[in-house]
């Protein structure tokens, strides 16, 4: 098995990044704010409260939300987690069967903000949400304005890998390790484990993808691919690569996938399975520790569709990025590409 502390420079769709500088100098600097996909009904038994929070993380949040409502922790949900250095908006719901809303203005702090609040008949849940809208500022920006705008451009027309963020796998990779003492019989907190799975899985992931980085066939279909439409996680297997199928994937509405390794029937066949199989051999301790652990085998798109891009410079050393990403995909995928943060 190969080093896992340290996290391997995953390889780059454009040439790697042509520009340097700083992001998160201010949580100002990187704004995430959460696309519902669906409309509240105003009535039931789950109150939905839009925050606004700045500096802090989304299981704080909720912890102090279970706390205020005086509820258990497991009554308040949310669709996703969203960065603490940053200024995020998303929303919770908590679970009031039988009781009125508290003043949800009360709950306001300096970091935290209450926007909207509504009912709904139904808890929200996890990954129910339409995408995560951004805007980054890149500071002491420095570098080839010239080669910087063709690798936006390109990025607008074909996205990028969509490899899962560095916070997934913990400092220097520390959980991939962790993972590995865990595969070996250490004992660990039901939350911990979760987040060691979770990052062993991910690890596999972005090396089949940086493989097929390598290969330049990370936004293209191969012999046996399983496929999964962009606006959703319904996956299908194209029997036949024939030009309609094509022309969806050069227009960014259906994308390759990789696995997510774990318990199960690898769906792919052919060239797209050996792609996957190699990497799976190279780090066999990990893909049977999955397995022991009952975690369920399944896909991840490979391509990450960067919709609504926009960028300008605030001022000569200042870049500014707009853009909205589907749920699960990472900012970071796109900023790699086209700077290297000091």
């Amino acid at each position: 098995m190969n080093d896992t502390n340290s996290l391997p420079d995953w390889a780059y769709a454009y040439g790697g990044a042509k520009g340097q500088g700083t992001i998160r100098n201010t949580p100002d600097d990187f704004i995430v704010n959460e696309i519902q996909s669906f409309e509240l009904s105003g009535t039931g038994e789950h109150a939905f409260v839009c925050i606004e929070k700045c500096s802090e993380n989304t299981d704080y949040v909720a912890r102090l939300l279970a706390r205020f409502a005086g509820v258990r922790q497991r009554d308040v949900s949310y669709a996703g987690l969203k960065d603490r250095h940053a200024r995020t908006r998303q929303w919770f719901s908590v679970w009031l069967p039988g009781k009125p809303d508290p003043d949800w203005q009360a709950f306001n702090s300096e970091t935290i903000r209450v926007l909207k609040a509504a009912r709904h008949s139904k808890k929200l849940k996890r990954g129910s949400l339409a995408g995560n809208q951004f805007i980054i500022r890149v500071r002491d920006w420095t570098g080839d304005k010239a080669i910087l705008e063709q690798q936006l451009q390109v990025i607008k027309t074909q996205g990028v890998p969509n490899y899962f963020g560095e916070q997934r796998f913990g400092r220097e990779g520390a959980n991939i390790a962790k993972a590995i003492s865990l595969f070996s019989g250490e004992k660990v907190s039901r939350n911990l484990r979760s987040i060691y799975l979770s990052a062993a899985r991910s690890y596999l992931f972005n090396h089949i993808l940086s493989k097929r980085v390598s290969h330049a066939s990370w936004n293209q279909a191969l012999t046996g691919d399983v496929l999964m439409f962009d606006n959703s996680n319904s996956i299908f297997k194209a029997e036949v690569l024939d030009e309609s199928i094509l022309q969806r994937i050069a227009q960014l509405d259906v994308h390759p996938t990789g696995v997510l390794w774990g318990k199960g029937t690898n769906q792919t066949e052919a060239q797209a399975a050996l792609f996957e199989q190699q990497i799976v051999d190279q780090f066999d301790d990990i893909a049977q520790g999955l397995c022991a652990f009952g975690v369920e085998q399944g896909r991840r798109a490979l391509r990450s569709h960067i919709k609504e891009l926009e960028w300008q410079f605030i001022d000569s050393s200042s870049l500014e990025l707009s853009f909205t990403l589907n749920p699960g995909s990472y900012a970071t995928a796109l900023l790699r590409e086209i700077v290297l943060v000091n």
